[in-house]
């Protein structure tokens, strides 16, 4: 509902302190300004970032999270040309727009991706769209806080989607499937004849699964404790899947497996004794993707000797190297071939279940909650 003065009511789900549940509550959303969209949410992703700044990786509060949002455009800004009222869209990762990297279709490497994304007001001016009987809260959040009715995001995140599709489904399209699947298809290039292992079979981990699949990569194997994450590893076309915990040699299973080691790795746990293990199972010259975010202080399990000898690279991957503009109509185009089913990979809960849906995804219970509004 539009208030008089231009602002929306809205219900959101509210972080006030580090480690705390979410509240529902009433908060108003501003109108947009000139590069900007409101968006009523049809659903949103729950992602492993969210559980981090709620746990304490720094973030002003109180915040409202959420960064994988799928909804209809209610009211554009001026300047907004890419989108208007009643299309349906998927909210992604902000970014300033005119750095080098974005300049040069490379947005997630932003030189300011940092503030842009976790900042939670507007970097132009220190406000934010989002106020509750006047207080401020937090929002821009990934340039769109979507853990709410309503969200203001940029014109930049926008991406315009087919209104045949079950909208309250792609919210995921916009972070967590994008990084997976991104860090295979436009960062790793693996080859039909290539071989990929990757590490951590969550919703990162099996959406570089059907990224893989998709372009024709034949050999793909999945660690991954979670034994119901290893069979749906396996139905989504994994060559093979191994339990980490199962007692056996992991490296010599993927060497066996694979016939002598893997062109290609990604980890999607961020720990560093994981990261050691991809290192150890590549051939030499293989290239091993780090995907999931380490302790502060984690250092690279390797010696530089190692990976001179074994000619191994190292690639950090931050939100699959992708533009979003142009990836997630990507993903969409696979997905409508039948080619990439990340809906597989999605378990609905209802928008006030959130703190159900966070403690699915903790427990791996559910391999991508997605709260439908």
């Amino acid at each position: 509902m539009t208030a008089k003065n231009g602002t929306t009511s809205a219900r959101a789900a509210v972080v006030r302190k580090v480690g705390t549940p979410f509240t529902m509550e009433q908060i108003e959303v501003g109108a947009p300004r000139e590069d900007e969209v409101l968006v009523r949410m049809a659903g949103a992703g729950v992602c492993h970032t969210d559980a981090l700044c709620r746990s304490g990786f720094p973030v002003p509060m109180p915040i409202v999270l959420g960064h994988e949002g799928a909804g209809v455009v209610e009211a554009v800004g001026p300047k907004v040309k890419n989108v208007k009222p009643g299309d349906h869209v998927v909210l992604s990762f902000n970014s300033c727009g005119h750095c080098k990297s974005c300049m040069d279709e490379h947005p997630a490497s932003c030189a300011q991706f940092l503030p842009f994304n976790f900042g939670g007001v507007r970097l132009a001016d220190g406000s934010t769209p989002l106020s509750q009987g006047g207080a401020p809260i937090h929002g821009m959040f990934f340039g769109q806080s979507s853990f709410a009715t309503h969200a203001i995001a940029r014109a930049i995140n926008t991406v315009k989607v087919p209104s045949s599709l079950p909208l309250e489904l792609l919210g995921p399209l916009g972070c967590g499937v994008q990084t997976g699947a991104g860090a295979v298809i436009n960062s790793l290039h693996p080859g039909p004849k290539d071989s990929l292992a990757i590490f951590g079979g969550g919703a990162v981990g099996l959406s570089a699964l059907l990224g893989a699949r998709a372009i024709g990569v034949q050999k793909v194997y999945v660690v991954e404790p979670i034994e119901a994450r290893r069979t749906l590893a396996k139905e989504l076309g994994a060559t093979a899947a191994f339990d980490p915990r199962g007692g056996g040699d992991v490296i010599a299973a993927i060497k066996e497996a694979s016939g002598g080691g893997v062109t290609h790795a990604l980890d999607a746990t961020g720990i560093p004794a994981v990261i050691g293990q991809a290192i150890s199972c590549m051939l030499p010259g293989g290239v091993v993707g780090m995907l999931g975010v380490p302790p502060p202080d984690a250092q690279v399990p390797a010696t530089l000797l190692d990976l001179l000898v074994k000619m191994v690279t190292l690639r950090p991957i931050t939100e699959g190297d992708a533009n979003p503009q142009t990836f997630i109509p990507q993903m969409v185009q696979l997905h409508q071939q039948g080619k990439f089913p990340f809906d597989r990979l999605i378990t609905k809960f209802r928008f006030d279940e959130i703190n159900e849906a966070f403690h699915a995804s903790e427990t791996g219970k559910a391999v991508k909650p997605v709260l439908v509004f």
